[in-house]
């Protein structure tokens, strides 16, 4: 009988393709903002888009989260890799090896400030159409973020914001 080994690649960045994450905040259902952060690939990783989902799957494992599980929560989880700093106008997202960054809105931040936290997507989901530079429009957002096949493919973390002040 011949069997196939099994090839274990070593994470590489790279395999992620042009990651992108967006904060924006939108009525929770206890009628405050709830500051979200949206994290996805454009899928254009020399694999294509199935690669990249998988890598960031992996990444994702690697962490500590996982995707389409239940929701992860980070305020009580002191230890957990993954992190959100909060600083200049800006959310900065951590897990490593990564770090990636984004404006953020006045309202976001307002949100984040009010709640401490923020809620993270982080889908396994491509969206090609989300370009980075190029203004998204909130309906697209909405369709995107939405969908159920871009919320079963992602991991839900609530992130407690930190700062550089404290």
């Amino acid at each position: 009988m011949t069997s196939t080994p099994s090839e274990t690649r070593p994470f590489r960045l790279a395999d992620l393709g042009t990651l992108v994450v967006l904060a924006w905040s939108g009525e929770a259902p206890d009628g405050g903002d709830m500051p979200y952060l949206l994290a996805y690939s454009l899928g254009d990783a020399e694999g294509g888009p199935e690669a990249t989902g998988a890598a960031i799957e992996a990444l994702l494992a690697n962490n500590g989260v996982p995707v389409g599980g239940d929701l992860v929560d980070g305020t009580a989880r002191p230890s957990l890799p993954v992190t959100l700093l909060v600083e200049a106008g800006q959310a900065v997202l951590s897990l490593a090896p990564l770090n990636a960054q984004c404006p953020a809105p006045a309202e976001w931040l307002a949100a984040v400030g009010e709640r401490g936290y923020a809620y993270l997507v982080f889908t396994t989901r491509p969206w090609p159409e989300g370009e980075p530079g190029k203004p998204v429009t909130p309906e697209a957002l909405k369709d995107f973020a939405g969908a159920e096949e871009t919320l079963t493919a992602a991991a839900h973390v609530v992130l407690p914001a930190r700062s550089l002040r404290g």
